[in-house]
């Protein structure tokens, strides 16, 4: 842990000093003299612990944290090292995680220290927890999902679907090798593979837009997707408007849907 003695007084700072560099668990320490010096080293530095003086000249312990809170950077666990039993309280309503009186007993420090230790690690990993449920799902992750197939449950990669066919009361999701035959409503896994890219068709089709290479007029006003696999899917006159999500730019063509 990386430790900041702040303390106005030159043999309480020595003693401190002596004191941590006895530890092996404190990878590094300064010293400040006020809490105007702290503010800046902590600016410049992160620490883990701060062991502070209450009463300095200047400004005191207690707004050296009061200033500390206002910042957006995650505070040092604190423990108050002062003559001054009278701020106990006000000590602990900011948070402090121990309060030694001076004269102090190296015993009394280490107690504290060892405490202070194990509130900034849980608050570590606290900030890492949250850290780490602000990120975003890798890519291979969330394009997996489940299906039930013969008995079994299978992780498949979305992306790789090519179509999804609806056949009465069942829905075949085709690969480029193999294909998924699942107790499905039509509605309900176009609503499922939306996020993965699949547009509808028509009433019984869906197709992944990504593996879509080419459109052809067909008659009466159809369309005729062929895909980079070879297959071709038609597509319907209701559901022909939804081939405007095929590109993000149409440059040299009629509007889908124009007679």
């Amino acid at each position: 842990m990386r430790v900041l003695v702040v303390d106005d007084e030159p043999l309480t700072r020595a003693a401190l000093a002596a004191l941590l560099s006895q530890r092996s668990d404190v990878e590094e320490f300064s010293v400040a003299d006020d809490a105007q010096q702290a503010l800046a080293t902590l600016h410049d530095h992160a620490f883990d612990v701060l062991l502070l003086d209450i009463h300095m000249p200047g400004l005191s312990g207690l707004e050296l944290i009061e200033s500390l809170s206002e910042q957006q950077h995650p505070s040092p666990a604190v423990v108050f090292i002062t003559a001054y039993p009278e701020h106990a309280v006000a000590a602990f309503e900011r948070r402090a995680v121990d309060y030694v009186l001076k004269p102090f007993v190296p015993r009394r420090v280490h107690e504290a220290l060892d405490v202070a230790k194990r509130r900034s690690s849980q608050e570590r990993a606290a900030r890492l927890l949250d850290v780490m449920g602000s990120i975003k799902l890798q890519p291979e992750r969330a394009n997996r999902i489940a299906i039930k197939d013969k008995g079994r449950i299978i992780l498949i990669d979305a992306t790789e679907l090519i179509s999804a066919e609806a056949h009465g009361n069942y829905v075949l999701l085709q690969k480029k090798a193999g294909s998924y035959l699942l107790r499905e409503t039509m509605a309900g896994i176009a609503e499922k593979l939306k996020p993965y890219g699949f547009i509808r068709i028509h009433r019984s089709v869906l197709v992944n837009r990504a593996f879509v290479s080419t459109i052809q007029c067909g008659s009466g006003g159809n369309y005729i997707l062929q895909t980079s696999v070879g297959k071709e899917y038609h597509v319907s006159r209701t559901y022909r408007d939804n081939l405007r999500g095929l590109a993000q730019f149409w440059i040299g063509t009629e509007p889908f849907g124009t007679d």
